[in-house]
């Protein structure tokens, strides 16, 4: 599995945040669980306004533009060769000191992206 974060691509071991990152302290961010089936990614447009309006409503600046976001979704659904997924889509205010002045995370926002099947329930939860 590789996982999208910043602009890279890692294998899942070496997927990492920092701790000092606000997303992980505070839980200063957003996200949306986005599904794709047959090779579909559903309503991803939809997703990515929400996102945007959830950014907003934070005062979150997007580290890019949801084009780019777009991308950057269809490229991790593909590279991880799914056609039925579950992606997990975060942003972060990232990596800053600790105390909750959102000003302090310099660097800016962080992205990422995890896409993987998923089973809802067990087998034995449908007999």
């Amino acid at each position: 599995m590789k996982i999208y974060i910043d602009g890279e691509f890692y294998d899942k071991a070496n997927a990492k945040v920092s701790v000092f990152d606000h997303g992980v302290l505070y839980g200063d961010g957003i996200f949306e669980g986005i599904r794709a089936y047959n090779g579909r990614i559903f309503r991803l447009e939809d997703h990515l306004q929400r996102l945007q309006d959830s950014a907003n409503s934070i005062l979150l600046k997007l580290p890019m533009g949801i084009k780019e976001i777009e991308k950057a979704v269809i490229e991790t659904v593909r590279i991880n060769e799914l056609k039925d997924a579950y992606i997990r889509l975060v942003v972060t205010r990232g990596v800053g000191d600790l105390g909750l002045d959102m000003r302090k995370c310099r660097r800016g926002a962080t992205l990422f992206i995890i896409a993987d099947k998923i089973e809802l329930y067990p087998e034995e939860f449908y007999e």
